[in-house]
C-alpha cells in the first residue's frame, strides 16, 4: 500500500504496501503481507502488443494531440483534422497495411495503438477510426489487390480524407434493409457503370464522420442491382469532392452540426442522385460483376455473403471495447487518486478530517467499477488476439469470424456501458471538483456518450448475441446421437431439480451453518463463481430456448412475433453470458501471472475478481434465489462479504490504478496532479500553526465543553461532601 500522500503513480515498480496513518477503520498491513507488484501487473495489462502500446501511450502525452477546453466546435474539428496529420507523419497505421502494400500485417498492433488515443482526445480517435479503421479497412478487407493499390497509400497519407457511408437515418442499425442503390448499366462508361442513388430521404447517409467537411470519397453501402435482380447491400468506392473540397456533379452533403460530444468530428449526410461510377469500384471480393452485368461471388449463401461483408464493422467494435476500458481506467485514476488525498469530516481524530477512501460508501462506489474495468481488460486481450488471428489471414474461416463477431458483439456493449456508468459515478464521487471541465470527467462522459450507439447499438448487438447464443444451443441439440440426446435429458433433469427442489440449498446450508467465515470462504472458491455464472448463462438460454420451441414450426411474422414477446429474456441471456466470458478471461489473467512478485499480485487479484465474480452474483441475486441456486443463508452473506472484500482492497487501490500506466499527459485533472494534496497539506499546516500559537482563537464549543466538564466534576465533589455528611 502506498500512502495517502502519493499523487501520480507511473510505470515504475511499487514499493511493499504500508499504510501510514489511516483515518478510518483500515487495517494497517503487517509486514510480509501480499502487495501488488505494479510493474508486473501493468505489463500483463499491456498484453502481446506491449510495444505499440507504450508507443501510443507516450504519443497521448504530447500537448498538441490533447483536447481543448473552449474551442468552437469549427475551430476543434480543423484541430482534430491537424491532429491526424500528425498521426499520418508517425505511420502510427502503417501495422494495419497487408505485406503486398509494405506493412507488416499486425492487426493488434494497429487497433492496440489505436485504442490509446482515448485519454488524448476521444474525436481524435474516433476520426482516426474512421479514416483508417473504417474507410481504409474497408478497402482493403473487401477490395482486391488492385484496387487496394489503386486506393489505400492516398487513404493513407490523407492525401484522400474518406467517409465510412454504411448508415441510413431510414434504417440505422438495420443494414440490410438499406435503400440507397447501385444499379448496373453495362452501356456506362468503358466497360459499364455504377449508379448510384438515393431515393427518398430517409435514405440518406447520415451520422458519418468526415462527411460535413472533409471526406473526397467514400466507402458505400448500398443494394447492388444488376439484370434486374437485387444482390443485396455490397460496397462500393465512390468520390464525393474534388481536391478543392467542392461537392461532385449529383452529391448533396448537409452537416449534422453540434453534437452532445465528440465535436472535433464533422459527422454529416451524404445523398447520391444518379451519380455515376466505373465498374470496378465496386468493391469485388465477395462480389462482382462482369461488363455484360453477370453477378458472381464466392459465397453462394446470400445470407452469408452479406454478413461476411459486414465484418469490416468487427474492427470498431475491437477498437470501441478497448478505448471504453481505457476510458474507465482514466475515470478510476481520476476519482481514487483524488478520495485518497480528499479529506471530509472529522472523525476518530478531531484535528484531522478523514480521506473520503477511508469511507465505506465511497470504497462501494468505486471499487466493484475497479474490479469490472479490470475484468475488461483481460477480457479486452483475448478479443483483440481473435481479431488479430481472422484479420491477418492465420484463422480466416467462417467459423472464427463467427466468433469473432460474436465476442465483439458480447464485449462491446458491456464495456461501453460500463465506462458511462463508471465515469458519471466518477464525476460524482469527486464532488463539485468533478464537474469542472479541466478535471476532464465531464468531457469524457460526453464524448463516450454515444459508444454506446455506433458501431453498432448497444441493445442489437446483445440481441445478435443471444440470437448465436440460441443458435449454437439448438444445433448442439441437433448434432448428438440418441444416447447424447439421452445425456441430455438427464442433464437437464439434474439443472431443473438443482433448481426447483432444496437439496442444493440444503446442501449449502449445512455446509455453512453457524459460520459465517466458512461461507465467506466457500463463495470465494473460484469453483464456485463459475458454477454460478455458467449455469445462469445456460440455464437463461435453455430457458428462452424452450419457450421458442415453437416457433420453428410457424410462419415467419408468428415466429418473429414469438421472438418479439421473449426479447428481454434474450437480453438478460446475453448479459449472463458476457459476465462470464469477463469473469473467465480475469481468472485466466491471474493465473498468467509469472515471475518475482506473481504470488502476492495473484492474491490481491483474486480479491478484485471475486469482487467482480460475487458483485455479479449478488446484482442478480433474485434469480439465484427463486432458482434454488444460492442457499438464503448464502444470499444474505453476499453483501457482508462484498463489503468485507472492499476493506481487504483498501490498502491496494493506489496501486491497483497505478498498474493501469496511466500518465500525467493523460490525466490533465488538477485534482489528480497534487492540486488537492497541495491543498491538504496547506490547511494542515495552517491549523498546526495555529494550535500551537498562544493567541489562536478558542472554539466556543470547546469553551462549552470545558464548562461542561467543570459543572460534572463540581457536582460529583458535592455528591461526596453530602455522603460525607
Amino acid at each position: 500500500m502506498t500512502t495517502d500522500s502519493r499523487t501520480t503513480p507511473t510505470s515504475a515498480p511499487s514499493p511493499a504496501p504500508v499504510l501510514a496513518d489511516p483515518t478510518g477503520p483500515i487495517p494497517v498491513l503487517p509486514g510480509g503481507s501480499d502487495h501488488l507488484d505494479v510493474e508486473l501487473v501493468s505489463e500483463a495489462l499491456l498484453g502481446r502488443w506491449a510495444d505499440a502500446r507504450l508507443a501510443a501511450r507516450e504519443r497521448a502525452t504530447r500537448p498538441e494531440l490533447h483536447r481543448p477546453m473552449d474551442a468552437t466546435v469549427a475551430e476543434h474539428r480543423e484541430r482534430v483534422f491537424e491532429q491526424l496529420k500528425v498521426l499520418v507523419e508517425d505511420d502510427v497505421s502503417r501495422p494495419m497495411l497487408p505485406e503486398h502494400l509494405g506493412g507488416p500485417n499486425d492487426n493488434g498492433a494497429n487497433v492496440a495503438g489505436f485504442e490509446e488515443l482515448v485519454v488524448a482526445d476521444p474525436s481524435l480517435q474516433i476520426k482516426a477510426g474512421v479514416q483508417w479503421g473504417l474507410y481504409t479497412s474497408a478497402i482493403i478487407q473487401l477490395g482486391s489487390e488492385e484496387q487496394q493499390r489503386a486506393w489505400v497509400p492516398a487513404a493513407m497519407s490523407l492525401e484522400t480524407p474518406g467517409a465510412f457511408a454504411m448508415t441510413e437515418i431510414g434504417h440505422g442499425s438495420d443494414v440490410q434493409s438499406l435503400a440507397t442503390t447501385a444499379t448496373f448499366d453495362p452501356d456506362g462508361g468503358e466497360d459499364g457503370e455504377w449508379v448510384i442513388n438515393t431515393p427518398f430521404r430517409a435514405a440518406w447517409k447520415d451520422f458519418l464522420g468526415n462527411a460535413a467537411i472533409h471526406a473526397r470519397a467514400a466507402t458505400l453501402f448500398a443494394r447492388l442491382i444488376t439484370r434486374g435482380v437485387d444482390h443485396g447491400v455490397h460496397c462500393f468506392y465512390v468520390p464525393v469532392r474534388d481536391a478543392e473540397g467542392n461537392l461532385l456533379p449529383g452529391v448533396s452533403s448537409e452537416d449534422d452540426g453540434e453534437k452532445g460530444g465528440l465535436n472535433g468530428i464533422d459527422n454529416g449526410r451524404l445523398a447520391f442522385d444518379h451519380v455515376r461510377v466505373p465498374r470496378t469500384n465496386l468493391l469485388n471480393r465477395y462480389g462482382d460483376v462482369a461488363p455484360d452485368g453477370t453477378y458472381s461471388s464466392p459465397i453462394e449463401s446470400p445470407g452469408r455473403r452479406f454478413f461476411t461483408m459486414l465484418g469490416t464493422l468487427v474492427q470498431g467494435r475491437v477498437s470501441l471495447d478497448g478505448s471504453a476500458i481505457r476510458a474507465s481506467e482514466l475515470a478510476l485514476h481520476i476519482a481514487i487518486t483524488y478520495a485518497t488525498q480528499r479529506r471530509q469530516f472529522s472523525a476518530a481524530d478531531p484535528t484531522r478530517e478523514t480521506v473520503l477512501m477511508d469511507y465505506q460508501a465511497h470504497l462501494q462506489r468505486l471499487l466493484p467499477k475497479l474490479a469490472a474495468t479490470y475484468a475488461g481488460a483481460f477480457a479486452h486481450e483475448q478479443l483483440l488476439q481473435a481479431f488479430d488471428d481472422v484479420f491477418s489471414g492465420r484463422e480466416d474461416d467462417p467459423e472464427s469470424r463467427e466468433d469473432l463477431e460474436t465476442l465483439a458483439a458480447t464485449l462491446k456493449p458491456t464495456s461501453t456501458r460500463l465506462a458511462l456508468d463508471t465515469i458519471q459515478e466518477c464525476r460524482e464521487a469527486c464532488g463539485g471538483a468533478g464537474f469542472m471541465a479541466e478535471n476532464q470527467l465531464v468531457g469524457l462522459h460526453q464524448d463516450l456518450d454515444v459508444y454506446a450507439t455506433f458501431e453498432g447499438d448497444n441493445t442489437v448487438l446483445l440481441q445478435l448475441v443471444a440470437k448465436r447464443l440460441l443458435s449454437d444451443y439448438t444445433d448442439e441439440l441437433r448434432t448428438v446421437d440418441r444416447a447424447g440426446i439421452g445425456r441430455f435429458i438427464a442433464q437437464r433433469a439434474e439443472v431443473l431439480a438443482k433448481r426447483h427442489t432444496p437439496w442444493a440449498r440444503l446442501g449449502q446450508s449445512v455446509a455453512d451453518r453457524g459460520n459465517s467465515r466458512r461461507a465467506f470462504d466457500s463463495m470465494r472458491q473460484s469453483d464456485f463463481q463459475e458454477e454460478m455464472l455458467a449455469d445462469r448463462a445456460r440455464v437463461k438460454v435453455e430457458e428462452v430456448a424452450l419457450a421458442l420451441r415453437g416457433a420453428a414450426r410457424m410462419s415467419p411474422a408468428d415466429a418473429a412475433s414469438e421472438v418479439n414477446k421473449h426479447q428481454v429474456e434474450m437480453l438478460d441471456a446475453a448479459r449472463a453470458h458476457a459476465d462470464l466470458v469477463r469473469w473467465r478471461a480475469f481468472t485466466a489473467g491471474i493465473e498468467a501471472l509469472e515471475g518475482p512478485g506473481a504470488e502476492g499480485s495473484r492474491a490481491v487479484l483474486t480479491d478484485v475478481r471475486d469482487l467482480f465474480g460475487l458483485t455479479a452474483i449478488n446484482d442478480d441475486l433474485a434469480w439465484f434465489l427463486l432458482g434454488g441456486m444460492i442457499s438464503t443463508q448464502r444470499g444474505r452473506q453476499i453483501e457482508s462479504d462484498l463489503r468485507r472484500l472492499l476493506w481487504r482492497l483498501r490498502p491496494h487501490v493506489l496501486d491497483l490504478v497505478a498498474a493501469f500506466d496511466v500518465r500525467p499527459g493523460h490525466v490533465r485533472a488538477p485534482i489528480a496532479l497534487g492540486g488537492e494534496q497541495e491543498r491538504q497539506d496547506e490547511a494542515a499546516a495552517y491549523f498546526r500553526a495555529q494550535r500551537a500559537s498562544s493567541d489562536s482563537p478558542v472554539s466556543e464549543k470547546t469553551l462549552r465543553d470545558q464548562e461542561k466538564r467543570a459543572r460534572r466534576a463540581e457536582a460529583r465533589r458535592d455528591g461526596k461532601r453530602d455522603t460525607r455528611r
